[in-house]
């Protein structure tokens, strides 16, 4: 009615106390309609994702192909058609900013409107897409930049690409390899999903089993037999509650992350390990490629499997550790957030740092442990020193030639990325006229704009890490007969002759 106050069985409240109750029970089942809205639109909408899909993987298989052939072309093209999506998003921005201008309720600012469930909202204000507009033009001023004090390192990068297209040519069993790294990765994550969540349904179920108990003893106070024999009783051991299991619940789910660390990790590993032992066959042949085995991909990974598990469950058990403490600290910064110490937060906020930076800085020496071990056959430890030490003693190479040809592939990446992006914005949305008639109607049209965009990058991530772990193994491989050899009748080098132009045009450079 209209009283300011209530009882709620305890003491009188005020009314106001409701509101902000209120606004997070209106938040939840806003939520929930956004959630089944969203449900909807890829029920009406999976199949033309899937095809977006299909359309990055056939891209990136175009550019895996022109890049074998026509390399040199092919990353100048990349550059410069990066700078030219990233420039028509920044126009197409600007157009629907100044055509908002007069719109109603188009200037109200991110602030004032707030969170809302719905974000397709956020596309007619102004400042949403003045924020798409200033965002998109500091990466096209830092992708600018980079090209323009990268400019002698890349042409000297390109040959390095070219050398690693060969290989890829020669071992193109190898593109397809990522497919089974995901399917490994596939079984790990249900697993862990199904053993993370067992533990709850479990306790449950038991709660359930405990209640149904309840109502059944209740039932027999009420019933004949109990009237017809006062002295009986209704007796019941309790099952579940607090016992052992359920009190170290959250540590066994620690566990559980921890072992899913574990795996996943030792999955990523073992398919470096095998790339890499397959381009580093291609490398240290004589005579390429007579002297290859006759299945390189397939040998590589029985090595690995045969000879080097040991150090691959290493590797991946170093970063775990390092992986499962981030996870503990940010449980502990979550369990922290009403606390008041100034000093803890920022004792908390230095370590989160320093075990990110570790965990990135792991990640790379694993990397290269593993091509160490695909050479020589060494176990971790020793393969991991023997990669540190050789990159520090070539370390301006590693930055000249090896992270510059990184940097080009994730211009590729971004390529693929904008070109399926731009035509899913404009399939989806129904801004054109040509597609009007074919494209499904949605309540929010980004809803398969955005997973178009994630799984085109997934996509083209998992054909250019090829080509990334290629880069990589060919490098160290560089360095590796660079100190062993001197290129005499003697000593020859196994680089082939690219390779060797451009260890000189690098001496060159510098």
């Amino acid at each position: 009615g209209d009283q300011e106050t209530f009882n709620d069985g305890d003491k009188m409240r005020d009314a106001k106390d409701l509101v902000a109750g209120m606004k997070n029970a209106t938040i939840v089942m806003e939520g929930r309609q956004v959630a089944m809205k969203i449900f909807e639109d890829y029920t009406k909408s999976w199949y033309w994702i899937l095809i977006c899909l299909l359309i990055a993987v056939v891209l990136s298989l175009i550019f895996i192909v022109l890049l074998r052939y026509l390399a040199g072309i092919m990353v100048w093209v990349m550059i410069f058609m990066v700078i030219a999506v990233v420039a028509y998003g920044i126009a197409h921005c600007s157009i629907k900013y100044v055509n908002l201008k007069d719109t109603p309720g188009s200037n109200i600012t991110l602030q004032q409107l707030g969170f809302q469930p719905d974000f397709s909202v956020y596309l007619h204000i102004r400042q949403s897409w003045l924020a798409f507009i200033i965002i998109l033009a500091i990466l096209e001023v830092i992708i600018i930049i980079l090209l323009i004090f990268l400019r002698k390192r890349i042409r000297i990068a390109v040959e390095l690409m070219k050398e690693a297209s060969r290989a890829v040519g020669y071992v193109m069993s190898s593109l397809f390899y990522p497919i089974f790294t995901f399917f490994l990765l596939t079984i790990v994550i249900a697993y862990w999903g199904v053993t993370a969540v067992y533990p709850w349904l479990k306790t449950e179920v038991e709660t359930l089993i405990s209640v149904g108990t309840i109502r059944q003893e209740l039932n027999f106070t009420l019933s004949t037999m109990k009237r017809d024999c006062p002295r009986s009783e209704c007796l019941f051991a309790f099952y579940g509650g607090e016992t052992p299991y359920h009190k170290y619940l959250v540590v066994l789910q620690f566990y559980n992350v921890f072992l899913f660390f574990w795996c996943a990790n030792f999955v990523t590993a073992l398919g470096q390990m095998t790339l890499a032992g397959a381009f580093a066959s291609y490398y240290w042949a004589p005579k390429k490629p007579n002297d290859m085995p006759a299945y390189p991909l397939c040998a590589s990974l029985g090595r690995s499997l045969r000879y080097h598990t040991g150090s691959l469950a290493f590797g991946s058990l170093i970063l775990a550790i390092v992986q499962i403490i981030r996870v503990l600290l940010e449980y502990i910064d979550h369990k922290l957030k009403g606390a008041e110490n100034k000093f803890a937060k920022f004792l908390l906020c230095c370590l989160k740092c320093c075990f990110w930076c570790l965990e990135k800085f792991i990640k790379f020496m694993n990397r290269n442990a593993y091509i160490m071990v695909a050479i020589y056959g060494k176990n971790f430890c020793r393969s991991a020193r023997d990669a540190f030490f050789l990159l520090m003693r070539n370390v301006i190479r590693v930055v000249v030639l090896d992270k510059v040809t990184d940097f080009i592939l994730f211009l590729g990446k971004l390529l693929i990325v904008g070109l399926v992006g731009i035509f899913a914005f404009f399939f989806f949305s129904g801004h054109t006229d040509a597609f009007k008639g074919a494209a499904p109607s949605l309540h929010y049209y980004w809803v398969p704009i955005l997973t178009v965009l994630v799984g085109s990058y997934l996509i083209a991530h998992g054909f250019f890490s090829v080509y990334a772990m290629c880069v990589d193994t060919l490098f160290l491989c560089f360095l590796e007969d660079l100190e062993r050899n001197d290129g005499s009748p003697e000593r020859p080098y196994l680089m082939s002759d690219n390779l060797l132009n451009v260890l000189r045009k690098k001496n060159q450079a510098n």
